[in-house]
């Protein structure tokens, strides 16, 4: 069992029956009063973010959530279709609200890791770092590095993010699928 003291940043554990992951910790004293942990936390079945307050007398069970490798295959009216890596007749989809933003970063027919609670597929953890390949983006200006500019660049997947000047559409640039920001080139278009 967890106490209030062990929700730190990034622990997991279960409220009301449902996986939660904490993103914020923060311990809180005040005069007369009893110490709280205020927490900012996500449930990771539906996405949601809720700030709660926690006591000394509160305790938690922690979440076990296991970590399957699977097979992205498609979208289709943001319905998103995995199969078992293993087994590619078993597939299954998932929502855009389950999946969140890192979904963008992730090519079709590519592994990535399921998260599951239970018997229950609730998200998926891609790779931290992820090369695609820019598909559309403005040509860069002559004379403007010196403001170290950026513009946007749409990738293979559809994902938009914002690049360096130097970017041309062809090249394949490494992408943090966590923070949805650009990296460096990977590879120069030829």
């Amino acid at each position: 069992m967890l106490t209030y003291n062990d929700l730190k940043t990034g622990t997991v554990f279960v409220l009301d029956g449902e996986p939660y992951e904490v993103l914020s910790y923060e311990f809180l004293r005040m005069q007369q009063r009893k110490p709280v942990a205020k927490t900012k936390i996500r449930n990771l079945i539906n996405g949601k973010i809720v700030e709660r307050n926690f006591h000394q007398s509160e305790s938690f069970e922690e979440a076990e959530i296991d970590k399957v490798p699977i097979k992205y295959l498609y979208n289709h009216r943001d319905e998103y279709w995995f199969c078992d890596k293993d087994n590619p007749a078993h597939r299954f989809s998932l929502s855009r609200e389950s999946l969140g933003s890192q979904i963008d970063f992730v090519k079709p027919n590519s592994e990535v890791l399921s998260l599951k609670f239970g018997e229950k597929f609730i998200g998926i953890k891609p790779p931290i770092k992820v090369d695609l390949e820019v598909k559309e983006t403005p040509p860069g200006e002559r004379g403007d590095t010196a403001t170290g500019g950026k513009k946007a660049a749409i990738l293979e997947t559809g994902a938009v993010v914002q690049v360096p000047l130097f970017i041309n559409i062809g090249d394949v640039i490494r992408v943090n699928s966590e923070s949805g920001e650009y990296v460096e080139r990977a590879e120069k278009s030829k």
